[in-house]
Parts: C-alpha cells; structure tokens; sequence
C-alpha cells in the first residue's frame, strides 16, 4: 500500500498498522491486502469485482474491516459486496471509503452492498467517507446498500461523511421480516459547491418489525443536499423518520420524508427541521472567548456528533 492509502485507511477506519481479525482492504480497484478469521470467511466474487463475506453463525464479538481507497485521479472504481450472516451472530463491520485527488480527471468510489442477516443476527455497520486532495478532478462516492432483515434481526449503520466529496449519491434499501430492527443514523458535511442526495426506502413486512432513521447534515458554502425518504408499513409495525438539517453561508437543503400506512397498525412518523445555527448559541459562545469562526465551528461539530 502507498502512504496515501496509509492515511486514508487510518481516518475512515481506524487503521493503526494492521487490523485484528478478518478484513479486505481494497485499493484503487485491486485488492490490498486480505485475511479470513476462523468464523468470517471472505472470498472474491467470480461473475462481478467484489468479496462474499460469510460469518457463520453464533459467531460473536468479532470486526471484518473492509476499507476501499481511491489515490489518484482516472479511477472509477465499483465493487458488489455481499454479506451472509449466520442465524444469531453478533458483529461489527467497517467499511469506510476514502478518496484522494490530486489530479485533473475525476476520481470515483462505488460500493454496493448487499446484507442478508438470518434470524436473531445482529449487526453493528460503520461507514466512514471522505474525500482529499488539492487537484480539479472531481471525488465522488457513491454508495448502495441493499439490506434484508429476516425475524428478529437487527441492523444498526452509523454512516459518516466526513468532508471533501465534491459529489455523493447514497441509496439505501431494506425489507424486514418480523420483529426486526434496523436503525440508520446518517450525518453529512457538505461546502463549497458540493453536492449529496441520500434515498431510503424502507419497506416492513413483517409484524412488529421497527425502523429508526435520522439524517443530521450541514451545508455549508454553496453546497447543496437532497434527502428522500419512504418507510412503508405492510403489517403492524413502527417507523420513525427525522431529517434536521443546519444551513451556513449559501447553503441549501431539500428534504422530503414520506410515509405509506398499508396496515391498520401501521404506526409511521416523520420530521424535518431545516435552519440556521441560532444566534444566541453564537453570542454564548464567544462571551466565552471564542471568536464567531471558532463558535460556528464548535455548533457544528456538536451536531454531527
């Protein structure tokens, strides 16, 4: 791995030197490095770039890391991820995706994921992005995860866009069965011109299946955000949709939450708040001595945390 693909697996996924247990580390479209643990197995696809990661099932408190890096400009790379979880194992995977550009021509991360957890699996999914780099071509990552939840399955992602993509498209799908969970907690970053869409589109078949899903964002500069989404209850179920957005210089948000009661126990719920930082959070602050660049800054990072 060059020193670029060091740092950058270092911020999205707290790569120290090595990781412990099985993992993949993918580098401007090959693989970087690759290791199997006793209990997750991970091998390349043979009809499509990309990994089958098996985890067998009670398989419990270990991490597969599976970090993608782009280094340089005139890289488009896509990769098809699937993850089989075994009937009541417990896991974390992290997935982070950096990419660097110091070039002119656009520089391109998509990674589309596919998780099948059996029944009673449960799994922890982080997901880190960020774009670097000085040069004109673009960083763009655009991400797909397809998730199916079988009964009593439970699926957390914490995704993160850390800053420096100038371009992102994320695409989220699940189906749950009954009395699964999923719980989505996206937060973005966007300045300058830069631009991010998220789609969620959930659907609950299954009785008393659950979903939480809250976007946090900030826009900053003249960037602009989109964020859709549609929970669909089939059954007796319960969703929850929020969306708070904080808008800074020219910023700009859309958002557009729905819901579809298919059932006459379908409990849906949405929210969408989209505003600018308050002055009296900027005015305390700096009596406090910080100056209104260091105040806003501060607000921010509170927000997204």
């Amino acid at each position: 791995m060059n020193k670029i693909t060091d740092e950058l697996l270092r911020m999205v996924s707290g790569f120290s030197g090595a990781f412990k247990g099985a993992f993949n580390i993918r580098e401007n479209g090959e693989c970087a490095g690759r290791q199997s643990s006793e209990n997750i197995h991970i091998d390349s696809k043979t009809d499509a770039p990309g990994l089958i990661i098996r985890v067998r099932p009670g398989t419990k408190g270990e991490t597969v890391y599976i970090p993608a890096c782009v280094t340089h400009g005139g890289v488009d790379d896509l990769v098809y991820n699937d993850f089989f979880v075994g009937e009541g194992a417990d896991i974390v995977i992290v997935a982070g995706c950096g990419v660097h550009n110091d070039d002119e021509e656009e520089a391109r991360h998509n990674g589309i994921h596919r998780f099948f957890l059996e029944k009673g699996a449960r799994v922890r999914y982080e997901e880190k992005h960020l774009g670097t780099g000085k040069g004109g071509g673009a960083r763009r990552i655009d991400p797909v995860t397809d998730i199916h939840l079988a009964a009593d399955a439970y699926l957390e992602m914490d995704t993160v866009q850390l800053g420096g993509v100038e371009s992102t498209v994320r695409k989220t799908t699940a189906r749950l069965a009954e009395r699964a969970k999923l719980i989505v907690r996206e937060r973005l970053l966007t300045d300058g011109h830069e631009t991010a869409q998220s789609d969620f589109e959930v659907v609950m078949e299954g009785e008393d299946s659950k979903v939480d899903l809250i976007s946090r964002s900030v826009a900053k500069g003249f960037s602009r955000q989109a964020f859709h989404s549609n929970i669909r209850g089939l059954s007796r179920c319960s969703g929850h949709s929020e969306c708070d957005a904080i808008l800074a210089d020219h910023g700009s948000v859309i958002a557009t939450p729905a819901l579809e009661a298919n059932h006459l126990d379908a409990e849906l719920i949405h929210e969408a708040a989209i505003g600018k930082i308050a002055g009296e959070q900027l005015l305390k602050l700096r009596t406090l001595g910080l100056t209104e660049e260091e105040a806003e800054q501060r607000i921010i990072a509170g927000f997204l945390k």
